[in-house]
């Protein structure tokens, strides 16, 4: 899976200038014509995202005449939201797209460039149908409207070195700080050369890695606090001091490693790390000796003391579908159908998860049978299945590129170095993050 910082709004487009852009699916052949309304899908640029989408639009024209799906890769030279933000500005953008996760969404509908989906019709019956009202709790935004869709959801899990767990006299994982910090004390006393996290990205303040580490601690700390509404930083500051605080708890213990270092978990110098559900192919591929509750295992984020350890919230790693608001009303109607097709049989998204890998954001994934055999296969992917209902999706600001380096600078990284106890850091953070919002 690709991270790249997003290059957002570069050309600082204003709110009219985007709004102005209504003509691009008229550009591009769209509206209707001969009584067949024409709409441009633009599949993110992966190729077995390309190669679904162009086999659901096709089986969807097969049985709607009326309503042609051009599905086309979006470009992503330098990035695929530079890319949309061009084609918006320029009068192009397609009708609909896949590959939007919140804070550009954010971006976008500040500009009017985003229709809100919950004033289309048929809205309501997409998230019933899809059985996905627990996992879309999450997904109002700040303006109380919903403008994307999510079409999957990587609850992020961490992985657990069972093996060496087990070595050190642990049959499971530790769900709670102290635990945590018990495994770290008996590691180090057995292995001095080991770690309990090994990841260089822990002393970097890059913005998108904060998803794989803060926030996935801090949604189960503060149970899936929303840290930012609207122009308000709203974080649980009880939260956030709590998971400062055991990093720097594992740096006092010296269980933390932030150097660059080859392949840490699969080598066993670090014992616990954040693991998408696009690990586990790679592994199975790269390290067949990684084998699923042999050598590791996956589980929830470790939660403060105290806290609940059922249900635990963590980040979810997701993106989804939005309608631009230049398709002409005709076009916004047809990508609805198109929508409301796709999503109202579960074989549709069964097929999504084979050629994927990526679980599909709804409730129902370990009950549903559509998806029994998918998971009989792949049982390492059942706790991702199982964490959907649980994931919260990244923040719906359009400065969460600024907020979440901020986080990084004055707080996560100068703590995970030394440089900040917890409490000074989320002070610092806080500041920082408060002015950017003005």
């Amino acid at each position: 899976m690709k991270k790249v910082a997003s290059i957002l709004f570069a050309a600082s487009l204003t709110v009219s200038g985007l709004a102005a852009c209504s003509t691009g699916n008229k550009e591009q052949g769209g509206g209707k014509k001969d009584g067949v309304t024409t709409i441009e899908f633009w599949a993110a640029p992966n190729p077995t995202q390309q190669v679904y989408w162009k086999e659901v639009a096709e089986e969807f024209t097969k049985e709607n005449p009326k309503i042609k799906v051009n599905v086309s890769p979006m470009k992503e030279s330098p990035t695929s939201e530079a890319s949309i933000q061009s084609a918006i500005a320029g009068g192009s953008a397609p009708t609909m797209s896949e590959n939007i996760n919140r804070g550009f969404a954010a971006q976008l509908s500040e500009s009017k460039a985003l229709v809100p989906l919950d004033e289309l019709e048929g809205w309501d019956e997409v998230k019933k149908e899809r059985n996905m009202e627990n996992t879309m709790e999450g997904w109002k935004f700040a303006d109380g409207h919903q403008y994307v869709l999510p079409i999957y959801s990587n609850a992020m899990l961490f992985g657990w070195r069972l093996d060496i767990l087990k070595e050190l006299g642990f049959n499971e994982p530790p769900k709670t700080y102290s635990e945590m910090l018990d495994v770290a004390k008996k590691l180090k006393a057995k292995y001095p050369d080991k770690y309990v996290w090994a990841k260089a990205d822990l002393a970097d303040p890059t913005a998108w890695k904060r998803w794989f580490d803060f926030f996935m601690l801090y949604d189960a700390a503060s149970n899936g606090n929303k840290f930012v509404e609207g122009t308000k930083f709203t974080a649980d500051q009880k939260a956030g001091e709590q998971v400062l605080g055991l990093m720097d708890d594992l740096r006092k213990a010296d269980a933390l490693l932030t150097r660059q270092s080859k392949d840490p978990f699969e080598s066993g110098l670090g014992i616990f790390v954040d693991v998408g559900p696009w690990t586990i192919p790679y592994w199975a591929d790269k390290f067949p000796e990684m084998k699923f509750n042999e050598t590791y295992t996956l589980t929830a984020p470790p939660v403060p003391d105290g806290v609940d350890t059922a249900n635990v919230k963590t980040f979810a790693d997701t993106k989804g579908l939005v309608v631009y608001a230049s398709a002409t009303k005709e076009q916004q109607k047809a990508a609805m159908e198109f929508i409301k097709w796709v999503y109202s049989n579960p074989e549709n998204d069964a097929k999504w998860l084979e050629k994927t890998s990526l679980p599909p954001a709804r409730d129902d994934l370990t009950s549903n049978d559509a998806f029994k055999a998918f998971f009989e296969k792949n049982p390492a992917l059942q706790p991702y299945a199982a964490a959907v209902p649980n994931g919260i999706p990244p923040m719906d600001n359009s400065k969460y590129n600024d907020i979440q380096t901020f986080i990084g600078q004055h707080a996560f990284n100068p703590v995970v170095k030394g440089e900040k106890d917890p409490k000074t850091g989320w002070k610092d953070m806080q500041k920082a993050i408060e002015g950017a919002l003005k």
